[in-house]
């Protein structure tokens, strides 16, 4: 299984980004991908997630700003960040879960300059 985040990179506030997340090893489309973040000095946590029918849940802090999606066909679930707030700041990780075991790719920095 190997997963590869991109589309990071270095925005002002109030700004949009982004982020993909393509998956390689997997039967894709039954598998509920997640992304996560991880800032400087914190614990890595679940910003969002989206499960093979397409429901998506999300974290309270990104809630009407961020919104998952995926494209089976492509093997890529995207995450759309906008109004993005310094607090944002974070390594991005996408995350899959297969046989109980959890697979992470190489995370996509986000820098959000206030």
């Amino acid at each position: 299984v190997q997963l590869q985040a991109s589309g990071g990179g270095l925005v002002q506030a109030g700004g949009s980004l982004r982020l993909s997340c393509h998956a390689v090893g997997i039967n894709f489309s039954i598998h509920t991908i997640g992304w996560y973040r991880q800032a400087p000095g914190k614990q890595r946590e679940l910003v969002a997630s989206i499960n093979s029918g397409g429901s998506a849940d999300y974290a309270d802090s990104v809630k009407g700003r961020f919104i998952i999606s995926r494209d089976n066909a492509r093997r890529r679930v995207f995450l759309q960040m906008n109004s993005l707030k310094s607090e944002d700041t974070a390594v991005y990780f996408c995350n899959v879960v297969r046989q109980g075991r959890p697979f992470w790719g190489k995370g996509t920095l986000v820098t959000v300059s206030s």
